[in-house]
């Protein structure tokens, strides 16, 4: 099992935190993890990491306004600002590594944010996974209405609540839900993270939607997967994303909720396997 290394890039005048894992000179996976309070690569992909870097090498930063990237003094005024910086910051260290190509996989807002990467750089990205993926066509629900609004309370109990909400069942979460909410807390209180979430969700989550004009313009493979309880991105919106792309193919797990590769680690991860593997 390949281990996984800790470290920091240039992107752009700041830095960018990221895990890698597997060798260089393997293809490179990148995975963007979600937007919710708390999210960062190691919380969503740590564990799932594992599960490619046998035959990838793989990417997780943590996205700019989350995590142990800096956080921008002079902060992007719109939601689509920030996925702009965030598009410049994927490729930055796409350059700073050297990697010419990648493969993407997207949890919600990382979704958006992939394609997103494909609208502008299309050339530089093979094939993509997108996870319970913001951008497509979905109502706002009463838990990610509590999601984006999180620091009007930001106690311990509204983040436990939230937390069980990701998942059908919490017993999926592997350990204690009081510990996993602990140490998402101390993360969420770090003023930095609190400053850059406010200023990303002060728009509307809808900035995030992708034009079905420009999805029909992604030739790309597309795997498109999500949990039947998903209660954040309800799943008609992968069925959007799967009408509008020409090349893409639909799952939806049962007893699942926005986590899937967390509830379903082992059949999400062989699914994915097979699709990147169909690269070659």
């Amino acid at each position: 099992m390949s281990e996984i290394a800790e470290r920091t890039i240039d992107t752009n005048g700041y830095s960018t935190f990221l895990l890698d894992s597997g060798g260089d000179e393997r293809e490179a996976v990148i995975l963007l993890h979600g937007g919710g309070p708390g999210a960062n690569a190691s919380s969503n992909w740590r564990d799932f990491i594992p599960e490619l870097s046998g035959d990838y090498r793989v990417l997780a930063p943590d996205l700019v306004g989350y995590g142990r990237t800096d956080h921008p003094e002079n902060m992007p005024g719109s939601l689509t600002g920030w996925i702009r910086m965030r598009v410049d910051q994927v490729l930055a260290v796409m350059d700073g590594l050297g990697i010419g190509t990648a493969h993407l996989v997207g949890n919600s807002m990382g979704g958006a944010l992939a394609m997103h990467l494909v609208m502008t750089a299309p050339d530089r990205f093979g094939r993509i996974s997108l996870m319970g993926s913001a951008g497509g066509h979905s109502q706002p629900t009463p838990e990610v209405i509590r999601m984006v609004s999180f620091y009007k309370d930001p106690s311990i109990s509204a983040l436990e609540n939230l937390t069980k909400w990701f998942v059908y069942d919490e017993d999926a979460l592997g350990e204690s839900i009081e510990a996993i909410v602990k140490v998402r807390h101390e993360e969420v209180m770090r003023p930095e993270v609190r400053r850059s979430y406010e200023c990303f969700f002060a728009s509307s989550p809808a900035e995030m939607a992708v034009p079905p004009s420009a999805l029909r313009r992604m030739p790309h493979p597309f795997l498109v997967v999500h949990g039947r309880e998903d209660r954040f991105v309800t799943p008609d919106s992968s069925v959007h994303l799967q009408q509008h792309l020409p090349n893409a193919e639909l799952h939806i797990f049962n007893h699942c909720g926005h986590w899937v590769q967390i509830e379903r680690r082992g059949a999400y991860a062989a699914l994915l396997r097979d699709f990147l593997a169909d690269a070659h």
